[in-house]
């Protein structure tokens, strides 16, 4: 009898595991799917919206959606609420989706996630949220050390009763510790780094990348709108730059955007380095890979249905601009080495 059952045993617990696994989405695959996730939040929408949204309320949800093999989810989550500037600006606070409310999650098992969302439900605002979105995913085609992001058409209905629903569009962003874990990496925590500690050849990816896109709110030394990973393997490798929130950015151009008048430049579109000082070869050599996805790049943009033609024509004009200016090396000279920074 003792072989039976532990036949059995081992029977059952295998038909678990695999049971758990299939029901939940796998973490990767999750943000490879590209269609729309249409979700549904259920909550105390007065609570959220109110004016003493502070950073770090919780406030208990329910999530219903419809994972991609057509399985119905219906469980409980928490909402954090997160961010700075757009958490006392927005309407809508950014918020934190937390699963781990129920330990058998669907979606995302473990985890929570970042859900950015549009600061006023308008069309403008909508737009916004495309713009950072695609932001997203064009510095996806640069590198695999970056964040990725699933879009979403959310329900955000009171539990009450009292609320209307406010319908809008965000997107998930992905936890920063399966960032690491697909890269082979791990999350920094080990304190603050300057960015001339940090990996040379990925700061001057971040640094350009910032630059195109026309975003100088970041920084690294403060750990400001970037993460730290480094190879688990390796103890000598440089931890590497991550960025991510490009609402300020002259890409996406938002209504609020305002540079620190420190910098000394007038608008989010007029593009300034803040990276350090490169040689031509280093540069070049980074530069080369823009070059190479340029046209991926702007099929992106041309190819997101949800964008407005004044969008994707606002958002090819100001690349074409960046694009002009890598294509000759004394404009490259001046933008990244005579202009860079010194401290």
């Amino acid at each position: 009898m003792k072989p039976l059952f532990v036949l059995l045993f081992s029977l059952t617990t295998l038909w678990q595991v695999t049971f758990c696994q299939s029901a939940s989405v796998d973490k990767v695959e999750f943000f490879k799917d590209t269609s729309i996730l249409n979700t549904s939040i259920v909550t105390h929408t007065g609570k959220l919206l109110g004016s003493n949204k502070k950073k770090g309320l919780t406030l208990p949800a329910t999530i219903t959606t419809t994972l991609a093999d057509g399985t119905p989810v219906n469980e409980p989550v928490l909402l954090e609420v997160r961010g700075n500037f757009r958490r006392g600006y927005c309407y809508l606070p950014p918020i934190k989706v937390i699963f781990t409310a129920n330990e058998n999650s669907k979606v995302y098992p473990g985890k929570s996630l970042k859900l950015v969302n549009e600061c006023f439900t308008t069309n403008t605002n909508q737009q916004y949220i495309f713009k950072e979105f695609l932001i997203y995913k064009i510095y996806n085609l640069l590198t695999d050390k970056s964040f990725r992001v699933r879009l979403l058409n959310v329900n955000f209905k009171d539990s009450s009763g009292k609320k209307k629903t406010i319908t809008e569009h965000a997107f998930f962003m992905e936890d920063v510790k399966d960032l690491a874990k697909r890269n082979n990496c791990k999350e920094w925590k080990k304190g603050k780094l300057g960015s001339e500690s940090t990996d040379r050849r990925q700061m001057t990816m971040v640094a350009i990348f910032e630059y195109m896109i026309g975003n100088t709110d970041w920084a690294v030394s403060a750990g400001h709108n970037t993460n730290l990973i480094y190879y688990k393997d390796d103890s000598l490798a440089r931890p590497l730059v991550v960025p991510y929130d490009f609402d300020y950015s002259g890409l996406v151009n938002t209504d609020y955007a305002i540079p620190d008048e420190k910098l000394g430049i007038d608008n989010v579109r007029q593009r300034l380095y803040r990276g350090f000082s490169r040689t031509m070869d280093e540069l070049n050599e980074v530069l080369t890979i823009f070059k190479q996805k340029k046209e991926k790049m702007y099929a992106l943009i041309k190819g997101f249905s949800l964008l407005d033609s004044n969008s994707k024509y606002d958002m090819i004009k100001y690349l074409d601009e960046f694009f002009d200016t890598i294509n000759r090396p004394s404009s490259v000279r001046e933008a990244f080495i005579a202009n860079a920074r010194t401290n």
